[in-house]
């Protein structure tokens, strides 16, 4: 399926209204037109979101033309074995770390050969992990293509299903920020 710039804007708009309040799947969903639409692909690394990111992207009908795929390394060695991330990094401050998460990002596009790789890290609860409190959370896209990051460290509250929906739904935003200006779309 090859989705059209018109219904990308237009899922850009959707999510522009505060008032609409637009769900996680309307972010994913308007992560794969936009995707579709500036023709890159993508690959997800989660850890505390269990596979929740690549679930949502999936959903929506051509996602296979967008998602490459997704691991889900919930254990910190396979963070290090599978996503190349660095085992001193995690030796010394836990796996719950914004560095980790670029890293998790880094090495899921490697692996799957994608334009884009995600990476989240966080503590969805019900108890801290590794020195961080429940509710923190670490998004991180990379792009493949031209080595640029961006990384968000983040405090979220509620049920740890909520931490992990919000996280996810930020780390879907932040791929939005980081694809859109590939393309001739805008948000406005």
């Amino acid at each position: 399926m090859t989705y059209t710039v018109e219904q990308a804007q237009d899922a850009l708009k959707h999510l522009a209204d505060p008032a609409l309040k637009p769900s996680e799947y309307e972010f994913a969903r308007a992560a794969i037109l936009v995707c579709d639409v500036a023709r890159v692909t993508l690959a997800c690394a989660e850890s505390m979101t269990g596979g929740l990111v690549t679930e949502l992207l999936t959903s929506v009908p051509g996602a296979s033309a967008v998602v490459r795929g997704g691991v889900t390394a919930y254990a910190t060695d396979l963070k290090v074995s599978v996503l190349a991330v660095n085992e001193g990094l995690v030796a010394k401050g836990g796996a719950i770390q914004a560095e980790v998460a670029l890293q998790m990002a880094a090495g899921v596009a490697q692996l799957m050969s994608a334009d884009f790789g995600l990476g989240i890290s966080g503590v969805a609860g019900p108890d801290p992990q590794d020195g961080a409190a429940v509710g923190t959370v670490h998004v991180a896209v990379v792009d493949n293509k031209t080595s640029s990051s961006r990384v968000h460290s983040l405090r979220l509250s509620g049920t740890r299903d909520e931490i992990r929906v919000q996280g996810a739904t930020a780390l879907l935003a932040m791929l939005l920020d980081m694809v859109v200006p590939r393309t001739d779309l805008s948000r406005d």
